[in-house]
């Protein structure tokens, strides 16, 4: 039983660690992790514990490693048993089934926190049609970047954004002249793309 508890108090970090560096869960702290899965611990011994379970958690999600790179990995790691950076099996096993379970959330978690400009969360668009001009009173003398009255125009609406901020909102709008220079251009983008996919 009481290597039950161990592994289900070690899976719990391992998961808590994931949810405060990965998930920007900032309601989970070292203290709350120590309190909940450690509280026979010493301060002391769960600090070292927490921060070593923390690196090798940053250093396995960093290289983004697969299953062969980590089970060598944690081999290595195993073997230093008798250092203070050693694992025990027990530990490694913990780990390995850890990262198999949140590989590919902790990595859309990095790129992420990787980016530097803000990315496209959505987009909608519809088509108007305009009964008159709808700009003609704006002092714009004689409106070059209106639509005829009658004319179809499409509005488009994306929303960018990064992780953990507001979205920002930009409107558009297209005549049909516009929307198939923007068909053409994004065509363009797919040949190119296209080309190297099928290179590699």
């Amino acid at each position: 039983m009481a290597d039950a508890d161990t592994l289900k108090s070690l899976n719990g970090l391992l998961n808590g660690i994931a949810q405060k560096v990965y998930y920007n869960k900032l309601e989970i702290t070292e203290d709350l992790l120590k309190n909940e899965l450690y509280p026979d611990l010493s301060q002391e011994e769960f600090h070292a514990l927490h921060e070593k379970m923390k690196g090798l958690v940053k250093s396995i999600a960093s290289a983004d490693m697969d299953q062969a790179q980590l089970e060598a990995f944690l081999t290595a790691q195993t073997r230093k048993q008798g250092g203070s950076g050693g694992l025990s099996g027990e530990q490694a096993a913990a780990l390995s089934r850890f990262w198999k379970g949140h590989r590919a959330r902790v990595r859309d978690s990095l790129v992420a926190q990787s980016r530097w400009e803000p990315g496209l969360r959505g987009l909608s668009w519809r088509v108007d049609v305009q009964a008159a001009s709808s700009r003609g009173g704006d002092g714009g003398g004689g409106g070059g970047g209106e639509a005829a009255a009658g004319n179809a125009v499409a509005l488009v609406e994306l929303e960018l954004g990064r992780q953990g901020e507001d979205s920002d909102f930009v409107c558009l709008e297209f005549d049909e002249t516009k929307v198939n220079q923007v068909l053409k251009k994004m065509a363009e983008i797919q040949e190119s793309i296209d080309s190297i996919v099928h290179k590699s």
